[in-house]
């Protein structure tokens, strides 16, 4: 097993940029968390922080792609150093604003500011693609590994911010965070021999990588997918909350992301076979299907009993997790052409961070108006959504696919799983 993983590294700067890229992305992992257990510490509401954490996921769905576009055509260390910059001045007037208790639209303004945030992710995806566009098997192992990387950030992450904020001081985990963004964006873009060329202006000829009909498909459907992440979130903070034990949602949340990050190391050593776009879809059934048992636990069960039961649902939920997102990339690979190629993936987390807005503003609604038994709802109506919208779109993906086969050179054709 170990073994894939050795060949991926043996690339010159592969590893500089990969943990570095790491240290860029705990962030995105622990602001919007950072924000809902701030402000419901500071001002006792989810459902502000919620409505917070949700205007922030919104700007950074209208920036990122904006941001990505400017990366693709000016390349990474001069757009997303800036970038970070700004997202670090409008985190530090949102930490001012929370901690003199400043009148709450300018906690909108400043979220909103933040929006600006580099897509790390897409940018070392980016960097793997460029050294392994020809080598399928390498690239799938590299998307794989960045899988369980991002699973790491979000056990991290999490345990970080819920818990410096809940034993601590409200704003340290949103504070942590911007320092993490500091470091990491300046760490990774210091790594310039890696760095992906810029394309050739006729290259980069046919307008936004979203006018492809197969990526469509996987943002909509990363919009329901992002709306679990969302919604689990807040509505999980609130149930331990209300069994007494708030600080424990961190842990929980962890083994969500630990059952994804297992999930993703074997994955990435698969030789697999059939269809992608299937396996995108059975992926997208299996997370709507896992929210069902954290509803009936919720409803049924409190106390440390019920923590422990939710904790184990979403440690078997996460299982579906990483295999999804690595098949979500490579075919965003395989539709968008390499010029357009950072743009495509920020298109996808734009979908999550859309989805993620609607989850925790609902999420925290539902929560402050009915319990936090009834929120888990909210992530089980999100997965339906996401089921029926990749089944909608699976043929559009299929379509795709061929396209892009047809299109590439014989070297790039090996393994397309048609």
């Amino acid at each position: 097993m170990l073994s894939s993983y050795r060949q991926i590294f043996a690339a010159p700067g592969s590893l500089a940029f990969s943990s570095t890229g790491f240290i860029a992305r705990l962030p995105i992992s622990m602001t919007g968390i950072g924000i809902i257990t701030m402000l419901s510490e500071l001002r006792g509401s989810y459902g502000i922080g919620g409505l917070v954490s949700a205007s922030l996921a919104i700007s950074a769905a209208v920036l990122g792609p904006l941001v990505a576009w400017l990366v693709d055509r000016h390349g990474q260390r001069r757009v997303a150093l800036p970038a970070a910059g700004l997202t670090i001045l409008a985190a530090t007037g949102l930490l001012l604003c929370a901690h003199f208790d400043a009148p709450t639209w300018t906690l909108f303004v400043f979220a909103i500011g933040m929006g600006v945030m580099p897509s790390t992710g897409a940018m070392v995806r980016a960097r793997w693609a460029h050294l392994y566009r020809d080598e399928t098997p390498k690239l799938h192992t590299a998307y794989s590994f960045e899988a369980v990387v991002d699973e790491v950030c979000f056990i991290v992450g999490p345990v970080l911010a819920i818990g410096l904020a809940t034993s601590v001081f409200p704003e340290a985990g949103l504070l942590l965070a911007g320092v993490f963004l500091a470091v990491g964006v300046s760490l990774f873009t210091a790594q310039r021999r890696t760095e992906p060329p810029l394309q050739p202006a006729h290259a980069r000829t046919g307008g936004s990588a979203i006018l492809n009909g197969g990526l469509v498909v996987l943002v909509l459907t990363f919009i329901a997918t992002g709306a679990i992440f969302g919604s689990v979130e807040v509505v999980t903070v609130a149930y331990a909350d209300a069994q007494g034990h708030k600080s424990v949602s961190s842990v929980i949340l962890a083994l969500w992301a630990l059952g994804s990050c297992l999930t993703g190391v074997v994955f990435g050593t698969l030789k697999l076979t059939g269809s992608m776009a299937v396996r995108f879809v059975g992926g997208v059934l299996f997370m709507a299907v896992s929210m069902v048992p954290l509803l009936l636990i919720a409803e049924s069960m409190s106390g440390i009993g019920g923590l422990v039961a939710v904790g184990a649902a979403l440690l078997v939920a996460g299982v579906a997790i990483s295999p999804t997102l690595i098949t979500a990339m490579a075919l965003v690979e395989r539709l968008v052409p390499a010029a357009l190629l950072t743009e495509g993936m920020t298109w996808t987390t734009t979908g999550l961070a859309l989805g993620v807005a609607a989850g925790s503003a609902t999420g925290g609604w539902v929560v402050d108006a009915a319990g936090a038994a009834a929120g888990y709802w909210v992530p089980l109506t999100a997965g339906a959504f996401g089921v029926v919208t990749a089944l909608t779109g699976l043929g559009r993906l299929r379509t795709g696919l061929a396209a892009a086969e047809a299109a590439q050179p014989a070297a790039r054709t090996v393994d397309l799983e048609r």
